[in-house]
């Protein structure tokens, strides 16, 4: 037993093993990143705003928020743009503005960029701007509201500068084609490639959230809270109402402040005099209890059929503000999609350009061919009438002259040939072309 408790001294137990493992791959480091604070701004209802050091587990527990949701906020990963309606809280992930909104205040992930910076300076203003008179929307959609409109005026000045930036180098490479020309404007269409993948899908997440009723109903944080303080309130009182009947007479209960019970109090007579035994006391009070229990439920039934009504009513008006950003979000998208016609169509145009000078690079190549042919033949007549052997075709002085209208009539049929030739090939190009065009333009006329 000690030789095996010596042996185990210099062996290092399986926790320490992991921690060692963790340290040497950098396990470790991920976790104390994945699980330390993080710098917020927190943006109040009146428009006070403070830097904070928060962690992850802090967030999840003021918000009620999942941990998938916050990985969504994370600079370390890309995810898409997205608006996610929680219980208690909105998740907003729109390009550099990621923050959790609530009904009293706003978290944004402090960093350098100047968009987070103007948000935040934009909201404060806006909200001490309005903190004398109410503008009839709530903290959240305010907070929302100008999410969106950085987001979409953010892209929409990326979208006019990059048009600005390729129509003339369009222009240009129309008028001369140089190599230069073209790794600029592949260049320019990979970035209009990116970016309209951005614009597509911040305008999807919005008609995503007007398509869904459900989610924008969620978006209303401040009305949700102040019917859980109604009911809280509610259901203290009826609380409070029970205690009293069931600890004091019928005949002297107290009023508690509710309405909706006045009349039972007025209505039992007091008698001071005559004691009221236990039996009565209990009978009474279920009574009592059955009596607020029947008007507890028509009040909540009252309230659910407001509620529903004035929810419709939010939600149309949450919609027409989601509608407003949708419709200049989905004008960038129209641009974007004009610019990229714009480009197919210059390269179309630099295509059939290029076409023209091969063909005509072909006809010179054909014209220098027959030329050379009909060089080639007459040096093969004179190097044959020239050769030192004797025959008798040298003898007839007009042999020479046969000869030579013999191949010229070959040579120019064999032009002729050819230039026939040509022309057939011209035409089954042309007609392959057109049978190509053909379900496009069909498509087009639909």
């Amino acid at each position: 037993m000690e030789k095996s408790e010596n042996s185990n001294k210099g062996v290092p137990s399986g926790g320490a093993r992991a921690g060692a493992f963790g340290h040497a791959f950098g396990y470790s480091g991920v976790k104390k990143r994945g699980h330390g604070s993080r710098s917020w701004i927190k943006i109040e209802q009146n428009g006070n705003a403070k830097v904070m050091e928060l962690d992850k587990s802090t967030i999840m527990k003021n918000c009620s928020l999942p941990s998938r949701d916050l990985r969504l906020l994370d600079p370390l990963f890309i995810y898409p743009s997205a608006i996610l309606g929680r219980e208690k809280a909105i998740v907003v992930n729109l390009e550099q503005i990621r923050c959790v909104i609530t009904a009293d205040e706003a978290f944004v992930m402090n960093s350098l960029d100047g968009s987070v910076m103007q948000y935040k300076t934009e909201l404060c203003n806006r909200l001490q701007a309005t903190r004398d008179h109410a503008d009839g929307l709530p903290f959240e959609f305010k907070a929302l509201e100008l999410a969106l409109e950085l987001t979409c005026t953010s892209l929409d000045a990326q979208a006019k500068e990059l048009t600005s930036e390729i129509r003339p180098v369009l222009d240009e490479l129309t008028s001369s084609i140089s190599t230069l020309n073209l790794e600029r404007v592949r260049r320019f269409k990979g970035n209009l490639l990116s970016l309209t993948q951005r614009v597509q899908k911040v305008r999807d997440e919005i008609e995503h959230l007007m398509d869904d009723d459900g989610d924008m109903a969620e978006m209303y944080l401040t009305e949700k809270k102040e019917k859980m303080e109604g009911y809280m309130s509610n259901d203290s009182d009826i609380d409070n109402i029970r205690s009293v009947a069931v600890n004091s007479d019928l005949d002297n209960i107290p009023s508690v402040g509710l309405d909706s019970v006045k009349w039972l109090s007025k209505s039992a007579p007091v008698s001071p005099v005559a004691p009221v035994s236990p039996e009565a006391v209990t009978i009474g009070s279920h009574k009592l209890q059955r009596a607020f229990s029947s008007i507890t439920r028509s009040s909540q039934h009252e309230t659910l059929t407001t509620t529903s009504s004035s929810q419709k009513e939010d939600i149309v008006q949450l919609e027409m503000l989601l509608e407003a950003y949708f419709v200049f979000i989905d004008h960038t998208l129209s641009k974007l999609s004009s610019l990229k016609e714009y480009i197919d169509d210059t390269e179309d145009l630099i295509n059939i350009k290029l076409g023209t000078v091969q063909n005509q690079l072909i006809q010179f190549e054909l014209l220098l061919t027959a030329a050379t042919f009909v060089v080639t033949c007459f040096a093969v007549v004179t190097g044959v009438f020239g050769m030192n052997f004797e025959t008798s075709v040298f003898d007839n002085p007009f042999t020479f002259n046969w000869v030579l209208k013999a191949l010229f009539t070959l040579v120019s049929k064999a032009i002729h040939a050819l230039h026939c030739t040509g022309s057939l090939t011209r035409q089954v190009i042309k007609h392959t072309m057109c049978k190509k065009d053909e379900p496009q333009l069909l498509l087009a006329v639909h």
